[in-house]
């Protein structure tokens, strides 16, 4: 069972058998990325000109202040969707400190980014973690708040 939150659509009640199967699919698609990963690490250039590039950076950075924004909006109230949001944020605040880092073009701008990942984005991904472990636990305490007024209501009856 779930809490009410007016901001969320109703569940879904998802047979379990099913959630398996995707487990597996996925867990294929993990091992058939291994070699297509080596095969990029041997056959990609050293360095390429980007197409775009300019956007590619903006979009990026505009879903992430879409999702911290969501991680905050979250937060704040307490919504279920918290451990969800959170754990976005915390992986693009990670992908975005790789690619920060791996991709400045002089040594002055590595060390800017590695500035930046160590003391902003990684630091903060962390605590986006904390946000969703969190998160999920007070999911799970409203929940079983919610089952107990439940429960005494219809005792009450």
């Amino acid at each position: 069972m779930s809490v009410p939150d007016e901001h969320a659509p109703p569940a879904v009640d998802v047979p379990a058998g099913r959630v398996v199967v995707v487990g597996w699919v996925f867990a294929a698609l993990a091992a058939l990325m291994v070699p297509w990963t080596a095969y990029l690490f041997v056959a990609l250039p050293r360095s390429q000109r980007a197409a775009h590039f300019d956007l590619a950076w903006g979009g990026f950075d505009l879903g992430l202040v879409s999702l911290l924004a969501a991680t905050a909006t979250a937060a704040v109230r307490r919504s279920r969707w918290l451990a969800v949001a959170a754990t976005a944020t915390a992986t693009m605040l990670v992908v975005d400190a790789w690619f920060d880092v791996m991709t400045s073009p002089r040594p002055r701008d590595v060390l800017a980014a590695v500035a930046m990942a160590l003391l902003v984005e990684l630091p903060l991904a962390g605590v986006c973690v904390w946000l969703a472990v969190s998160g999920q636990s007070l999911l799970e305490r409203r929940i079983a708040l919610s089952l107990r007024r439940r429960q005494g209501l219809r005792s009450q009856r």
